[in-house]
C-alpha cells in the first residue's frame, strides 16, 4: 500500500491524503497506488500541502500504519510531550511507533 503525506501549508501539521482531501489522522489515509507522485505535485501546486511524498504502509487490525518508523512518529505526534500526541489518552501509544 502507498499513502501520501506532507505538511499543512497553513498550520504545519502532519497530514495524510484521505481520498477527498487531507486529514490529520493517518487512519483516514487511502492507497494512492501509482498516482501518488502526480497527486503530490497537484496538491502542492494548489497550495494545500508542502513537502508531500509517498510512503509505504500496511493495514493492520488497528488501521493504516506507516512502514517506516520516521513516518510512524510523524503520525503519532511529538515524542517529547506525550500529552500532545494525537493519542494522549492511549497508554499504549508509545508501542505503536515501534
Amino acid at each position: 500500500m502507498k499513502i501520501l503525506t506532507g505538511n499543512d501549508l497553513v498550520s504545519g501539521d502532519v497530514i495524510w491524503w484521505a481520498g477527498d482531501g487531507w486529514s490529520r489522522q493517518v487512519g483516514d489515509s487511502v492507497d494512492v497506488g501509482q498516482s501518488g507522485d502526480d497527486l503530490a505535485r497537484t496538491e502542492e501546486a494548489a497550495l494545500r500541502v508542502v513537502g508531500a511524498y509517498v510512503i509505504d504502509a500496511t493495514v493492520t487490525e488497528d488501521g493504516v500504519r506507516p512502514a517506516h518508523i520516521k513516518d510512524r512518529i510523524r503520525a503519532l505526534g511529538p515524542t517529547v510531550r506525550p500529552d500532545l500526541t494525537l493519542k494522549p489518552n492511549d497508554a499504549d501509544a508509545g508501542n505503536w511507533v515501534i
